[in-house]
């Protein structure tokens, strides 16, 4: 909501206040029979109450507003929570007000029922609960793109007080419960900047050295288009054993959302290279090893790097 709106929303509230605070000023013997009796000028001074906890909730909603301009919006959780207690304050001081002293009796009579309602919407607290506990933390506010793990991966649209709502790449609109988002790992690719550094994973085969597959993968990521150029991609060996030699290709993004374009480009880009450079990737090798024994070798089928398939011996 934008600040010209949270203004205009002010008109109320402040006149609701006006009214209240000259109702309080008023001499008692200008309202006549009204004011003989008692509970009048209670429910004057509850009115006060009240309308103080709405302005004051519309104000730190406009500051709120305000301040995320400069950042990241706040989640509308928090201006609820903010409301809900300038509210709940204004409520326990009329309780006061009315009751005197007798309103600790009522509401400690009341606890047996407010235990069983707690105990039938236990999920409903928890989740409410979560819920605030995130709005005040701050994990994630609304438009970052998130990985709960686990769960889901998208932008966050809402953050709510039993739910948050995610959007995936795929358009598919989640709701979780957020009881069950507190107690996963959350990955926030939008905080502190939503610039990240991703990679991929390639490998080469030993005939080809170390420093000319660097120089080749990264002439090859020069063309791309879609991932940042400052800083400058990097290649590094993850490692070195009889499948070949498995480089990181490492490049940075300027929004979590074009992980998926950024990637097949770059692996485009890489087997073009590749393939203009007459190199393949490693293939499957068929060796013979000589049998001490005077029997002919039997060929060696390599399926992977440590599970070796023997032939048969022709002999046997």
């Amino acid at each position: 909501m934008s600040i010209r709106q949270h203004a205009r929303r002010l008109i109320w509230p402040v006149a609701l206040m006006i009214v209240s605070l000259a109702l309080m000023l008023v001499p008692a013997h200008m309202l006549g029979r009204v004011a003989e009796s008692e509970a009048v000028p209670l429910a004057i001074t509850a009115l006060t109450y009240f309308a103080a906890a709405w302005l004051a909730s519309r104000i730190l909603a406009l500051a709120l507003d305000k301040a995320g301009r400069r950042r990241r919006p706040y989640p509308r959780l928090l201006r609820d929570l903010v409301a809900a207690l300038l509210f709940l304050v204004a409520f326990a001081a009329t309780v006061s007000l009315f009751m005197g002293q007798g309103a600790v009796g009522a509401l400690a009579g009341s606890g047996l029922i407010l235990a069983m309602l707690g105990f039938a919407i236990r999920n409903v607290v928890a989740d409410t609960l979560s819920g605030i506990a995130l709005g005040v933390e701050g994990p994630f506010r609304i438009g970052d793109w998130v990985d709960i793990d686990g769960l889901v991966r998208g932008k966050v649209i809402e953050i709510g007080w039993r739910t948050t709502r995610i959007l995936t790449r795929d358009a598919t609109y989640t709701i979780l419960p957020n009881s069950q988002i507190a107690r996963q790992r959350i990955t926030n690719y939008s905080a502190p900047k939503p610039k990240y550094r991703a990679q991929v994973a390639i490998t080469l085969d030993h005939t080809l050295p170390i420093s000319s597959a660097r120089k080749l993968m990264l002439d090859a990521v020069k063309e791309a288009r879609l991932i940042q150029h400052d800083p400058a991609p990097d290649v590094r060996v993850l490692s070195y054993d009889e499948a070949g030699i498995t480089y990181a290709l490492r490049y940075w993004l300027a929004r979590f959302d074009r992980d998926v374009d950024c990637r097949d480009e770059v692996y485009s880009l890489v087997d073009e290279a590749l393939r203009d450079a007459g190199m393949v990737a490693p293939h499957r090798r068929i060796e013979l090893i000589g049998a001490a024994d005077g029997m002919r070798p039997a060929p060696l089928v390599r399926t992977g790097p440590d599970k070796p398939d023997r032939g048969l011996s022709a002999a046997q």
